[in-house]
């Protein structure tokens, strides 16, 4: 009885259905993999073995390989979304934009990281590697910057549209401000996950100079609200 409860229950299929996604999975593995990176830091910085250091310092660089074997090929899924993006008519100019240009700085960046996963996995080496993930970080910095620009565009936009709903008396507005309210959440929660982000390929460029423990806390923080709102795509 007690086995049956807990397989038929309602969040062993909501888990089931999160699992099954890839975007589920690799945020689950992203998450582990930016916090043994922190982890790792925080081990060396107190001074601990080299023994306690290994397994998370493993553990990072073998879920990044297999992360980057997940996403082979992606890169085609971002060059259509911006081509969508580029045709439609019902967009904000400004968002149209930012659309178009974060999803060809995803794409990109996937495409240039598919490049050089040969070597990244250890099977071929490549003299190009390096070039090649420069110029992937270059592309990912670019597209979080115009995730981010969108993000502050809309965030404005939506927090006028709101200000105009509370100053009117029609009752009947009462269900705009709530999907105004629900709308500004989304933005806040993708705002935040991109300026973690963006600390990831701006450090690997050296434009700024953080620690791996920051990078990682960055990267742990991201990743565990990507984990939250595929979490609620999937109920």
């Amino acid at each position: 009885m007690v086995a049956d409860a807990l397989v038929y229950h309602p969040t062993v299929a909501h888990y089931l259905k999160f699992v099954a996604t890839t975007v589920g999975r690799d945020k689950v593995l992203r998450t582990l993999q930016y916090f043994s990176r922190f982890l790792a830091w925080y081990l060396y910085r107190t001074n601990r073995p080299l023994s306690s250091i290994a397994p998370f310092d493993a553990t990072k660089k073998q879920l990044g390989t297999a992360r980057k074997l997940m996403r082979v090929g992606k890169f085609v899924e971002h060059f259509k979304a911006a081509a969508v993006a580029s045709d439609s008519t019902s967009l904000d100019p400004i968002i149209k934009a930012t659309s178009v240009g974060r999803q060809l700085g995803y794409a990109f960046y996937m495409l240039f990281d598919s490049a050089n996963i040969l070597d990244a996995a250890g099977i071929r080496k490549s003299t190009h590697s390096v070039k090649l993930l420069r110029t992937a970080n270059q592309a990912w910095l670019s597209g979080i910057s115009f995730s981010i620009a969108q993000s502050l565009y809309a965030l404005y936009g939506l927090r006028t549209r709101g200000a105009i709903i509370a100053a009117s008396s029609d009752p009947e507005k009462v269900v705009e401000q709530k999907k105004v309210a629900k709308e500004l959440d989304a933005i806040k929660i993708q705002l935040l996950s991109d300026l973690c982000d963006i600390t990831i390929p701006a450090t690997a460029l050296g434009w700024v100079q953080l620690d791996d423990g920051i990078v990682g806390l960055a990267g742990t923080t991201s990743s565990l609200l990507g984990v939250w709102s595929q979490w609620k795509k999937t109920a």
